[in-house]
């Protein structure tokens, strides 16, 4: 393994190309990070694209491109190829070097050269595309080689019998986008981007490579540990074989070789590991493999890969609620939501480097998850978080078009998924399992997140059966958030911005988790893409405010994880465009809550014992609730009786406004209030002593001062 520590060092045996002789500076006057004000054609992502079979031999083919942009209507003969881009930087962002807006109406046309090593003759070249979005068709030498659809994931070409006689080699790439004016899976891209949507990314925006090949070569391994035999078994896909063709494995800790084993390669191949040490978030280890395709004797393909010792599973912890486990035992997965968008990238992190940072900060505040939302990061983003140990729920991005909204954003309410046509039902299952089979190897992915809040979720039970057919050890999460359909691993709500759960009992089996929730906003000035127009669920002007709100929130999941809550994802890592919730601003430059600080209060969420809850004050009492009119107010009382003590008290509201409680006369909170789905829950087991034995009685008022009428139901539970 060539990856171990060194970021922005390019490997051995990589050719590198001459770079434009034009002056590269990114475009416009926005906001920039660190890292973006260092990229240059030269260094412009380096690094090994495809950790998980790496070979000496490459060619990175980031850097300026020649570039024009014509109606889609237009073919090759339209194209000046007049300006320059540097590349992997989508056109929309400033370090593209053009910043420019990208229609459905627009074809972008990218143009380069290339020379190969003359030590290459004889062999296959695979031009490899890290993604694209949206759909493209890539010329060689004057000759298409293949089209492609789907803006997220990996595709390669075999070039070999394009390429005409030394070279240089011309390579073209015609790209066109939709955005959001199909159902095409492009996540939080829309043409006008406002709130919780964002800037278009269109065109090339991960890492274009050439390597060579032999007549038959490994195309991808996927390990699979077994923790209770403390073995791996490795399964292999190969092209151009003839039959007879085996393969050999070494395992390696550090520099020393552990184990081997060789095998047909049409075959699965298991292997022992002695004395295996497994993977956690805490110690994540990583084993070493050289991998060799043998035929007759004679090694054909060498490559370089690794594994982990984890398995991931769904329990029943000693109460009963099911529970995500790691290695066998229960485990909280705590986490923010990662949207991993960039001020000058967009999409496309400035460097390895910037995209690393923000992993290492997770860790520092003591988060052991991040959800990757709607978005397919680099390969070197999942061996990043593979070697420090953060577990990752990966979504699946969405897609609807924006102009039938109606129809294709399911409603949280809904009862009905969108019946998408058959074209797009079977796209978007080409570009999920596009998706899986390339990441399918990363241990540190956990969970498959199928759809989100209802953003073009079709034939929701059919697509998690598919989910399921291909989790690969994983578990999958149909819905995360709005329109459950009772299927997958997951029960998960969005609640914001307070804390909320499904009752454990409540979840058909699955595991009940809080998807999204926080949303905390604290706008630092000079810090922000658009000055005073930030946004979030709730706002906060100082960061002691924002610190204290945010600590009331883990207090609360104090009391839901011991009840059953089994994962929590807080909005979010980072400030987005407009959206200021982030615990970092958007252009890494502040860090909002001290990470120690953050660190202690997480690491207490994670050894906390389940427990069965006493209900003192029951939700829905005879099966009614109070209307509350806009402008009004109300108040509401339960008597309840106390015959132990407890020390630990749990809150239920469902209401809006500002809301007043008591317990025994004494005030014990004060708060506004935002209806939702479910019940918000507040953690007021610093007011247990308020409790008497025998006859108690609990107050609630509201003041309705919201735009919409309301309802008042509360509960108390206990333990």
């Amino acid at each position: 393994m060539k990856h171990k520590t060194t970021i922005l060092a390019a490997l051995a045996g990589c050719i590198l190309l001459p770079s434009s002789l034009s002056a590269y500076e990114p475009a416009g006057d926005g906001l920039i990070t660190r890292w973006g004000k260092e990229v240059t054609p030269e260094n412009a992502w380096r690094s090994y694209p495809r950790p998980r079979l790496e070979r000496s031999q490459w060619l990175n083919l980031n850097g300026i491109w020649n570039c024009s942009v014509t109606p889609s209507s237009a073919d090759i003969t339209d194209a000046a190829f007049d300006r320059e881009i540097l590349v992997p930087f989508c056109i929309e962002s400033s370090l593209s070097g053009i910043a420019e807006a990208f229609t459905p109406d627009d074809r972008l046309w990218y143009k380069r050269e290339f020379t190969l090593d003359p030590a290459w003759k004889g062999r296959n070249i695979i031009l490899h595309f890290g993604a694209v979005d949206y759909q493209c068709e890539v010329f060689v030498d004057g000759k298409s080689v293949g089209t492609h659809t789907g803006g997220n994931n990996a595709f390669s070409f075999d070039i070999t019998k394009a390429l005409k006689g030394k070279g240089p080699h011309t390579l073209v790439v015609s790209v066109t986008d939709p955005t959001d004016t199909t159902p095409a899976t492009r996540g939080k891209q829309k043409l006008k981007p406002n709130g919780i949507w964002y800037t278009p990314v269109s065109g090339i925006w991960k890492t274009v490579w050439i390597e060579p090949v032999g007549s038959a070569y490994i195309e991808n391994v996927m390990p699979q540990a077994d923790v209770d035999s403390r073995t791996v078994t490795f399964s292999f896909s190969a092209k151009g074989l003839k039959g007879g063709e085996s393969v050999k494995v070494v395992v390696k800790d550090g520099t020393a070789e552990i184990a081997s084993a060789e095998g047909l390669v049409s075959e699965s191949l298991t292997i022992a590991v002695p004395d295996a040490c497994l993977w956690t978030s805490s110690s994540p280890k990583l084993y070493g493999v050289e991998i060799s395709l043998m035929s007759k004797g004679r090694e054909v393909d060498y490559a370089e890969s690794y594994f982990a010792m984890r398995e991931v599973s769904k329990m029943k912890d000693g109460m009963g609620y099911e529970r995500f486990a790691l290695n066998g035992t229960p485990l909280f997965q705590f986490g923010p939501l990662d949207q991993g968008w960039w001020p000058d990238g967009l999409l496309t992190p400035p460097s390895e480097e910037a995209m690393l940072w923000d992993m290492v900060q997770l860790k520092n505040m003591g988060f052991n998850t991040l959800r990757k939302h709607i978005k397919v990061e680099p390969e070197l983003y999942y061996y990043y978080a593979d070697s420090l140990g953060l577990m990752v729920w990966q979504d699946m991005p969405s897609g609807f078009d924006s102009s039938k909204a109606s129809e294709q954003h399911v409603s949280a309410a809904s009862t009905h998924d969108w019946d998408a046509p058959q074209e797009v039902v079977d796209q978007w299952k080409y570009e999920y399992a596009e998706m899986v089979s390339q990441l399918s190897f990363y241990p540190c992915i956990t969970t498959w997140v199928v759809f989100n809040e209802g953003w073009g979720q079709h034939n929701t039970a059919q697509m998690t059966e598919y989910a399921l057919s291909m989790a690969n050890g994983r578990l999958v999460n149909s819905v995360s958030g709005w329109a459950d359909r009772n299927v997958g691993d997951y029960y998960d709500i969005h609640n914001y911005p307070s804390t909320a759960m499904i009752p454990a009992e409540e979840t058909s089996g699955r595991i009940s988790a809080l998807g999204e929730f926080g949303g905390l906003s604290l706008p630092v000035s000079g810090h922000m893409l658009y000055e005073g127009k930030g946004w979030g669920y709730r706002s906060t002007s100082r960061d002691m405010d924002l610190m204290a709100d945010y600590s009331r929130l883990v207090y609360d999941l104090e009391l839901l994880v011991p009840q059953g809550l089994s994962a929590a994802i807080y909005t979010q890592t980072t400030d987005v465009e407009k959206e200021v919730n982030g615990l970092i601003t958007y252009d890494r430059e502040v860090i909002k809550l001290p990470e120690e600080v953050l660190s202690f209060m997480h690491g207490r969420l994670y050894n906390l014992a389940p427990v069965k809850a006493d209900v003192l004050v029951p939700v829905l009492r005879n099966g009614k609730v109070i209307d509350i009119p806009v402008k009004d107010s109300a108040e509401s009382e339960a008597e309840f009786s106390v015959d132990k003590a407890y020390g630990h008290l749990s809150l239920l509201l469902n209401t809006s406004g500002h809301v007043k409680v008591w317990i025994n006369g004494k005030e014990v909170h004060s708060a506004p209030e935002r209806r939702t789905k479910t019940y918000n829950q507040y953690n007021l087991s610093h007011f247990t002593g308020y409790l008497r034995p025998g006859k108690n009685m609990i107050k609630v008022s509201v003041d309705n001062n919201t735009a919409k009428d309301t309802i008042l139901d509360f509960g108390l539970k206990a333990f």
